[in-house]
């Protein structure tokens, strides 16, 4: 019997995990994408493997060269010449994370972080938030939008369009505790418009190869790439599951910082992730 637990991740640096360099055609760094709303996800995979560094590094730091601990939370790694190849199972188990909430630029705000009902609906499965789901087009009371002539409540103008208030709801309660956020800067949007509001506001950057010895672009590798990011400010979510309740992956403290994806030395990854439940 498992007993349920879970994570939230808020980016504190733009957060790449997908393909590396040279891995896409046209040279575009694409991160991972939920196959139904087109948004950003961090897989189970790259999770337990960042936990199970840290746990890692934190034992060989000890001088635990088998680093029992490691092995017994997350699994012992495969063992060359063993028939079954000596691995065993896992007493923590994760899912993907999702976006809860997803930070967008919009003129006057200047920032609205936007959800739509389906990952709203994950996040309250995986919480259990006691309330309704929010409605398409919801914003609190509080949201500043523009009044436009011939329509009733507010409008939000984004890069590529504009955005109509249909209902307005306190969405406080979906903010994840001990998340900082404006709870009037919220904003439901409908499912099939996520996928390009979350394009609006990836974060994107071109990268090149420089020559070793001056700072000129090293034109006979033709290493020129794009790289795009969760933005900072990114609020997801992933369940846990546990066979054993006493895991503290933070030395007894719930909240820490880690890195996750690539690119660390330009300063991406960086998240503070905090686990809550049983």
């Amino acid at each position: 019997m498992y007993k349920k637990a879970y994570g939230i991740i808020e980016t504190l640096a733009p957060v790449h995990v997908g393909a590396s360099a040279g891995e896409e055609t046209g040279n575009l760094n694409l991160i991972f994408r939920d196959q139904f709303t087109q948004t950003g996800i961090i897989p189970g995979s790259s999770i337990r493997g960042r936990f199970r560094a840290d746990m890692r590094q934190k034992e060989l730091e000890q001088g635990l060269a088998e680093c029992p601990e490691t092995a017994n939370w997350y699994g012992h790694h495969v063992i060359a010449g063993q028939r079954d190849g000596g691995t065993t199972e896992a007493q923590v188990k994760f899912e993907y994370a999702s976006l809860v909430w997803l930070p967008v630029f919009c003129p006057g705000q200047p920032i609205v972080w936007v959800t739509c009902p389906w990952l709203l609906r994950r996040y309250q499965q995986i919480v259990g938030v006691k309330a309704e789901l929010p409605k398409p087009y919801t914003a609190p009371k509080g949201l500043q939008g523009r009044q436009v002539d011939g329509t009733n409540g507010k409008v939000l103008f984004f890069n590529l369009g504009f955005l109509k208030i249909e209902h307005e709801a306190d969405l406080s309660m979906w903010i994840p505790s001990g998340i900082d956020i404006n709870s009037n800067n919220l904003v439901v949007v409908d499912d099939n418009d996520i996928a390009m509001l979350h394009d609006m506001a990836l974060f994107r950057q071109s990268r090149v190869k420089l020559l070793d010895d001056m700072k000129k672009v090293d034109t006979k590798t033709g290493a020129f790439f794009n790289v795009e990011a969760l933005p900072e400010g990114s609020i997801l979510v992933f369940p846990i599951a546990l066979k054993n309740p006493n895991w503290k992956p933070f030395n007894g403290s719930d909240t820490d910082e880690l890195y996750f994806g690539g690119l660390e030395s330009i300063g991406f990854g960086r998240c503070r992730v905090t686990v809550k439940g049983e």
